[in-house]
């Protein structure tokens, strides 16, 4: 299993299909824009197929289909087909927006998918079209369901929670593990590039501690739950009689960069070292003049040993300020 420079193994590639979207997210893209790339730049299904045998040659075990929206390539069930099958697969999964789930979760199952993350951010239907813009909560809760019928479990549900729009949603949506065997996971807003939506990430942070505190104030104490994967980026809490767990995801208040095992491949063909580094390494050009398998594992190898420790996400929080969100202040 390959180390980067700071003693962390990493064995976990997320790979954008695309960065195409049917919603626009209020804290995520603008309605205009941005502009995206044409398809003939992304990678083929052979070509993923490709970068994957390398990472699994070079100790990589688990592999998430990311976008944009994955659902919306055309190729992704054959792209399943093609990952499921590789030897050394430990894990396979997909984040999606759900809305496309009612007609690919049966065929996404059959080809391989073992579970997918679902991104709802309120169950107030109004709320979810303020916030998700082009989607429904219909749509999206058909997704759900279809993902739970076609076996794709645990079924996770991804909310990104953002001052003024939903802060007090994650009482509810929390709420559905109390039936549920769903992990449902409240992430911060993070300034993904520049302009307004940028903006809108850094002016809305709620800091996870709050939304711990106003779920424990309505639903009963959130009991910590040990982990067993040191990498993973939720601290999951679990509460009273509860089938299902509540988890925190938190890069600007508590960050886990020093537990980091990601490396992500951008639809194009790129490995981009962070998700808030703009650093990168082209693999496209390798596969597409001709380089072999080994080609193809050294520029991944290479980008592991240059991923940077942290995000370094700069948002004027002083230290004071940040030391009081982790607290709950």
């Amino acid at each position: 299993m390959p180390r980067d420079g700071f003693g962390r193994q990493i064995d976990y590639l997320r790979i954008s299909l695309t960065d195409h979207c049917n919603l626009r997210c209020v804290y995520c893209m603008p309605l205009d824009g941005p502009t995206l790339a044409p398809p003939s730049e992304f990678l083929t299904a052979g070509e993923i197929e490709a970068v994957a045998r390398a990472a699994l040659a070079v100790g990589f075990r688990k592999f998430r289909l990311t976008g944009g929206e994955p659902t919306l390539r055309p190729e992704l069930v054959e792209i399943v087909e093609r990952l499921a099958r590789l030897p050394g697969v430990r894990d396979l999964a997909m984040t999606t927006n759900g809305v496309r789930l009612p007609m690919l979760a049966a065929r996404l199952a059959a080809a391989g998918l073992r579970r997918v993350n679902i991104h709802l951010d309120s169950l107030d239907p109004e709320r979810v079209a303020r916030i998700m813009r082009w989607g429904s909560l219909a749509e999206i809760w058909a997704g759900i369901e279809a993902a739970e019928a076609a076996g794709l479990r645990p079924i996770k549900l991804n909310a990104v929670v953002a001052r003024g729009f939903n802060e007090e949603d994650v009482v509810p949506l929390a709420a559905l593990t109390l039936a549920r065997d769903w992990h449902v996971r409240f992430i911060e807003t993070m300034p993904l590039g520049p302009g307004e939506v940028a903006a809108l990430a850094r002016a809305r942070l709620v800091p996870s501690a709050e939304s711990r505190a106003r779920i424990a104030a309505t639903l009963g104490t959130l009991t910590p739950l040990p982990s067993d994967d040191p990498s993973d980026e939720s601290r999951n809490h679990r509460l009273p009689g509860a089938r299902g767990i509540i988890g925190f995801i938190s890069p600007v208040t508590e960050p886990y960069c020093g537990s980091c095992n990601r490396m992500r491949l951008t639809a194009e063909g790129r490995f981009h070292l962070c998700l808030l580094n703009d650093d990168e390494l082209d693999v496209r050009r390798v596969l597409r003049g001709g380089g072999s398998l080994a080609d193809v594992a050294r520029v991944l190898v290479t980008a592991v040993r240059h991923k940077p420790t942290g995000h370094r996400l700069d948002l004027g929080l002083s230290t004071e300020r940040r030391e009081m969100y982790q607290l709950g202040g």
